[in-house]
């Protein structure tokens, strides 16, 4: 657990000191809601249906660009074989790096929901907090399964046509859970139907953050 904190420390001071991931978050995020923004007619009554695509278009845009950062600085700095040399299981870096990146895109969305309220017309009402918090197992998955794509393509040639070749197809299930999660809960619909898709986040960001621990080991060695 030591170890851990120790490699999300170092995430977060690199980070912080470089602001290159958030920034790349910030400004995908923003210029998707505000293009899709502008695809509907403010008085039409399409617009809150679409509202929560458009937000998971942005949240998952955002973040597989953030994503193909994920392992920038050990690839520029040739410091990968260091880090894998670390007196620690392989499976505490995917760790380290997956819940650094699940940090990074919950701090971007910190930024990018106001401007979704303001672009969308949101109602802000007791379901918002739940809003968020769907919003957060999404990036959750993202960020086991974009971390373990991530390290797969960091020696690539195509790595930036490779990472979301490989990972899109694989958020499927995640963004259409969300979105429909999301309508329901700014909709004020009934949530009757809303379990299953919950369940489904969940099983999904467990089920790759185990997959993730188990076979980084073989991903960063080949």
């Amino acid at each position: 657990m030591r170890a851990l904190w120790a490699l999300l420390g170092k995430e977060l001071r690199i980070e912080l000191r470089t602001k290159e991931m958030l920034t790349s978050l910030l400004l995908l995020g923003l210029l998707t809601l505000l293009v899709l923004s502008f695809a509907f007619d403010p008085t039409s009554s399409v617009r809150p249906e679409a509202a929560p695509g458009a937000l998971w278009v942005a949240v998952i845009f955002a973040g597989v660009l953030a994503l193909g950062r994920s392992f920038l600085s050990e690839r520029e700095n040739d410091s990968l074989h260091g880090l894998l040399l670390c007196p620690v299981d392989r499976g505490t870096l995917y760790l380290g790096k997956a819940v650094a990146n699940f940090v990074f895109m919950l701090m971007a969305q910190g930024f990018v929901l106001p401007v979704f309220v303001f672009f969308f017309n949101i109602i802000l009402t007791t379901r918002f907090a739940a809003v968020i918090g769907v919003l957060a197992l999404g990036l959750l998955g993202l960020s086991a399964i974009g971390t373990l794509f991530a390290a797969m393509s960091v020696r690539t040639r195509a790595r930036e046509v490779m990472l979301p070749l490989l990972l899109l197809p694989m958020v499927v299930p995640l963004f259409i859970a969300g979105v429909r999660i999301t309508q329901r809960l700014l909709t004020d619909k009934p949530l009757a139907d809303v379990l299953p898709w919950v369940h489904l986040m969940v099983g999904f960001d467990l089920v790759f953050l185990v997959v993730g621990w188990l076979v980084f080991e073989y991903v960063v060695e080949e």
